[in-house]
């Protein structure tokens, strides 16, 4: 599914970014607008062309890269561990997602499965199984930060993707993410095959009021806008609306337990917002 090669150019990615929240309802009437635009992502299979990410994010254990997004910083970093499809039929690709203001940087670096574990991480020793020189930096960058924060496992995210690349566009992206999931963890290898996944796609879980469960579109693209992508937010009256995958299952599992991002410090802080 993701071969050698074909993967390179999605290594480094400098790229403005909108989400919207849409009625599931819409999705065919978007999908027939953008027809001319786009094409089938080619990571993609069926119809509609669709692929499952499996997404483990990790944290300090104050929470940090959670609550930077919360308390909405600038300049912020997500650190996470991705996968496709069924578990362990892809690599691991070991993300460094950054927002500066309103550009997103994202790097990653692609990993045997079964080479991931917490000691390629903390290791000192670069692995031998990188092919370019642009995945053994982004792999060091990757693994800097996660010393520098002591990072750790705090949940997985699952959902099935429908995704569309630009047909004369030389960077546009168009995806529709559904059945969204989570489960806390503790583990950097099981990736939710031992664990319970919950549901966070619904109305109280999306958490803007809507009163639809609604389908995450997101639109990518280059710092020049195609002015077809103008019209399909004009046309569709779109509204962005900021939606971390991260951070929703972080709030949702507040409703189960006692909120596992949140200190006593942070508590107030929250409250005097």
């Amino acid at each position: 599914m993701f071969r050698k090669g074909r993967q390179s150019s999605r290594d480094m990615v400098t790229r403005y970014e909108a989400k919207y929240i849409i009625p599931r309802s819409r999705v065919p009437e978007i999908r027939a607008f953008i027809r001319p635009f786009c094409r089938p992502d080619p990571y993609a299979h069926g119809n509609p062309p669709e692929y499952t990410i499996t997404t483990l994010q990790l944290d300090d254990s104050r929470y940090s890269l959670h609550n930077a997004k919360e308390f909405g910083a600038l300049n912020r970093f997500k650190l996470r561990a991705r996968t496709y499809g069924t578990i362990g039929s892809t690599p691991v690709f070991a993300e460094v997602k950054s927002k500066l203001e309103d550009t997103i940087i994202k790097s990653r670096a692609a990993i045997p499965f079964k080479a991931w574990n917490r000691e390629l991480v903390f290791g000192v020793h670069l692995p031998n199984f990188f092919h370019s020189e642009r995945q053994e930096i982004d792999f060091l960058q990757f693994r800097r930060l996660a010393w520098e924060i002591g990072a750790e496992p705090k949940v997985l995210v699952r959902y099935i993707r429908e995704s569309y690349v630009g047909a004369i566009d030389s960077y546009v992206r168009v995806t529709f993410d559904r059945n969204l999931q989570y489960q806390i963890t503790d583990s950097w290898t099981d990736f939710g095959r031992s664990g319970f996944w919950r549901g966070m796609d619904s109305t109280e879980a999306q958490g803007f009021g809507l009163p639809y469960s609604g389908v995450v579109m997101e639109v990518k693209t280059l710092s020049q806008t195609p002015a077809w992508v103008m019209d399909l937010v004009e046309r569709f009256e779109l509204s962005k609306r900021g939606n971390c995958k991260y951070s929703t299952a972080i709030w949702r599992e507040g409703v189960f337990t006692k909120h596992p991002g949140t200190n006593s410090e942070t508590e107030e802080a929250l409250v005097s917002l």
